[in-house]
């Protein structure tokens, strides 16, 4: 049963207990990079093997798998998924930076340059659940960048095929190359190359801890999008808000993972104990019961605040992955919300929205990191270039300026490089 505690009694820095893995999967995942690295596809092959139970016989998914699986899945979930596409384009397409040139003072250009980075990896978990919404939310941004190629990862069955909503998903969002490769093995693949799997310049997506952690040891050798932690939902509600619905959407978070985090802040101590009462009932009926019991008992809370604004305060601390704002004029308390990955507007407005339909993104920084880091979006598959030009008379007007500066740094030569060009040394 979910805790219900009145503010102050835990540590706000506490109300999303941030757990550590028992399990060190540190050395198992460099050990795993390592193979990769040296064996390429066949390490890749025998990892295929060992832990999805899939003895392949070629990594690549053709052109004929992926018609057969978009042929296999119900006609209405393929046009959700392009309505859902459409949404996620629209919003995404707003982001796109333009370059720029400053030629403001005689014989000076400056600038910058917007530049797609040429490839992008993107990792599509497989396991207890298909993500064909990860799909196209991480495959969309990288196509309105202008990313050259777009190559996608993901564990096949034991079968050696795809979730064939999956490939149906990588089919509309226009991914390049798909590949049926899992685990820290799959992120190895992307960040080195192989015989088959391009090397990649940025990795995103999320996975599990093995995935998380080979994110972490790859990084420098190529970009990657953030370390995601578990699931997180935090709902600020005031007492005139349906418990049901509260229940409903805590359990939405509480679904994915038994480490998922679901805390609802509230100043009304009567309606804690009816959303309490209500996940009670809604727990058993869930397909994932076990894993949202586990969630909840363990990880979920529910802190009676004194008024809205100490439960905004407590939402700017704890910075989560979704921020639910459940009060009737929630733009009123909009500009005060800092701290959050993705905000969800009013009492209509549940997260699920996100997870799939509406356009903003759903790979959220976790674990607080939204205090300082943004959702996935355009920018994640972009790099800026600087240019600089200086005709000869302009140089000369500047030259003994920047010999000065470079002096007060004892970097005579920096010095030197500015003025010889004038004649002045």
């Amino acid at each position: 049963m979910i805790k219900i505690l009145k503010y102050g009694e835990v540590p706000v820095s506490e109300i999303f207990a941030r757990r550590e893995n028992t399990v060190n999967v540190e050395s198992v995942v460099a050990e795993i990079i390592a193979n990769v690295r040296q064996r390429g596809d066949t390490a890749l092959y025998e990892y295929s093997e060992k832990f999805d139970r899939a003895k392949l016989t070629a990594l690549q998914v053709t052109p004929e798998e992926i018609s057969e699986a978009v042929a296999s899945v119900e006609p209405r979930f393929l046009e959700i998924l392009r309505k859902a596409a459409e949404n996620i384009r629209a919003f995404h397409e707003k982001q796109v930076r333009s370059s720029f040139v400053i030629s403001e003072n005689r014989g000076v250009v400056i600038g910058q340059k917007i530049i797609p980075v040429d490839r992008a990896g993107l990792y599509v978990p497989g396991g207890t659940a298909a993500y064909p919404s990860t799909v196209l939310m991480d495959s969309i941004p990288a196509k309105i960048a202008g990313v050259r190629e777009v190559v996608m990862v993901t564990p096949p069955n034991k079968e050696g095929k795809v979730n064939p909503v999956i490939l149906a998903a990588a089919k509309i969002a226009g991914v390049d190359k798909i590949f049926k490769v899992g685990g820290a093995q799959a992120v190895a693949a992307l960040a080195y190359g192989t015989e088959t799997v391009p090397k990649v310049d940025k990795i995103v997506g999320p996975g599990n801890a093995f995935v998380a952690e080979a994110k972490k040891q790859v990084f420098g050798q190529v970009s990657i999008d953030m370390i995601a932690g578990p699931s997180e939902i935090l709902i600020v509600a005031d007492g005139a808000s349906d418990p049901r619905h509260l229940a409903a959407d805590l359990l939405s978070q509480a679904e994915h993972d038994k480490l998922a985090s679901a805390v609802l802040v509230t100043d009304s101590a009567e309606l804690a104990e009816a959303v309490r009462e209500q996940l009670e009932i809604q727990i058993p009926q869930l397909e994932r019961a076990e894993i949202a019991r586990a969630s909840i008992d363990h990880n979920g809370k529910i802190i009676v605040a004194d008024d809205l604004m100490q439960a905004i305060d407590i939402a700017n601390e704890i910075a989560p992955e979704h921020l639910e704002l459940c009060v009737d004029n929630p733009f009123d308390y909009l500009d005060a919300i800092r701290h959050a990955g993705s905000i969800f507007m009013g009492r209509n407005c549940p997260e699920a929205l996100g997870d799939y339909f509406a356009g903003p993104n759903h790979t959220l920084p976790t674990s607080g990191t939204a205090r300082f880091s943004s959702p996935l979006g355009v920018d994640d598959f972009i790099k800026k270039t600087q240019f600089t030009y200086y005709t000869r008379s302009a140089l000369e007007a500047v030259a003994e300026d920047v010999a000065y500066f470079a002096r007060q740094e004892g970097l005579t030569a920096h010095a030197r490089s500015a003025v010889i060009r004038t004649g002045e040394e």
